[in-house]
């Protein structure tokens, strides 16, 4: 058959609806492999449709705004023939500079460490690949993103302003009331005294930019710190499933990170079989495929355990909101310099305040001490991280 179905994809259980925000192509125009048809946003992340073959936009069968679900038919493609293939477009633009590069088959490697979204967009707007380093990719590209804004439906006076929300702005209100009326919370505090990760980060920064072109952070000592922790404190990995008590023996650690369309806390699994330089990889890998819109809906199911950072933002302390069905979050803040006693004398310290909210039902405030407590040694005394 000439015609091909735009399709919704698999949507998880875990996932109630999803939206149509806009077709990027129009009936009729021509499309090929890769370029984006549309948009949806779900309650938990955005979804690129990419198109299939080379050919035209047959038809479009669902308008933007309507609710759609896992494998409706959407559009109609219509194979045409004669498409130029990304190598002969490549060879024929100015993609490729005498100088720089002039060979298709690398420039097309390069094409593939971006989005489908951005890589179409290079295409059109025959974007000089040579001109975009490594450092500098997303600000050259940033200005390619002005026509995927969402369209709301805005209505103003001259005194408000109404929009209307999300689908993820909808799940993460849900989200928050479903916690505060579901869990009874307590948050316990302590302090870490972080100079002797600030001495690692400090000592092999260099070291492992070089060798890994990652940048060390604090995130991941945390994380690793929690995983060990978790394996003592079996039910603060564990959450509450009508009248039993469900224990994960697995550590999934989400973690918050805030974008310009809410906080989502996408997923990096089994943290306790990751070094501190996985877990940075699969940091960075997070952060940029969030900041994109590229996360699949894999990135934000079944975690066990949420940590946030407050301290990015200048936050001293705070009291986490726990993400259910989970019991309990971690919340760090930011690294101050304070007075502390150490072996009755007073020293001037990178201190961090630590927050752990926890579900007072399944985890009594013994646990959650104990657990915080835990932490904070692995954190001041590193090296168990590594033992």
């Amino acid at each position: 058959m000439d015609n091909v179905n735009i399709i919704v994809p698999d949507l998880p259980e875990s996932i109630n609806n999803a939206i149509i925000i806009n077709w990027y192509k129009k009936q009729g125009e021509k499309v090929k492999i890769d370029d984006i048809l549309l948009e949806l946003e779900t309650d938990k992340v955005v979804l690129e449709i990419p198109s299939t073959i080379n050919g035209i936009l047959e038809k479009i069968l669902v308008k933007p705004g309507i609710k759609v679900q896992s494998q409706q038919i959407i559009g109609i493609l219509k194979k045409t023939k004669n498409f130029k293939n990304t190598e002969n477009i490549i060879k024929n633009s100015n993609l490729i500079n005498s100088t720089k590069n002039n060979d298709p088959k690398k420039i097309i490697n390069q094409l593939n460490d971006f989005s489908p979204s951005k890589r179409r967009m290079i295409k059109k707007d025959n974007i000089l690949l040579y001109k975009i380093s490594n450092s500098n990719k997303k600000s050259n590209l940033k200005n390619l993103d002005n026509n995927k804004e969402k369209k709301q439906k805005i209505f103003k006076n001259n005194n408000i302003e109404r929009k209307e929300m999300s689908p993820i702005r909808k799940y993460i209100s849900k989200k928050l009331m479903d916690s505060k009326n579901n869990t009874v919370t307590l948050t316990t505090f302590n302090e870490v005294n972080m100079e002797k990760i600030i001495n690692i980060k400090n000592n092999y920064k260099d070291f492992i930019f070089e060798n890994y072109n990652i940048k060390l952070g604090f995130t991941s000592f945390h994380i690793k710190a929690v995983t060990q922790a978790l394996k003592f404190f079996k039910k603060i990995n564990a959450f509450i499933d009508g009248e039993d008590i469900i224990y994960n023996n697995f550590y999934h650690i989400n973690i918050a990170i805030a974008t310009e369309r809410g906080l989502i806390t996408p997923i990096i699994y089994d943290t306790n079989k990751l070094s501190i330089i996985d877990i940075e990889k699969k940091i960075k890998k997070l952060v940029i495929k969030s900041n994109q819109n590229q996360l699949s809906t894999k990135d934000l199911v079944s975690g066990t355990f949420t940590i946030t950072n407050g301290g990015v933002f200048g936050s001293l302390m705070s009291t986490p909101i726990i993400n259910p069905p989970q019991s309990a979050i971690l919340g760090m803040h930011a690294i101050k310099d304070r007075p502390v006693v150490i072996n009755k004398k007073i020293f001037i310290m990178p201190m961090m305040y630590l927050a752990l909210s926890y579900d007072h039902r399944l985890i009594d405030g013994k646990d959650a001490i104990g657990f915080l407590m835990l932490v904070k040694t692995l954190l001041e005394d590193p090296i168990r991280l590594f033992l």
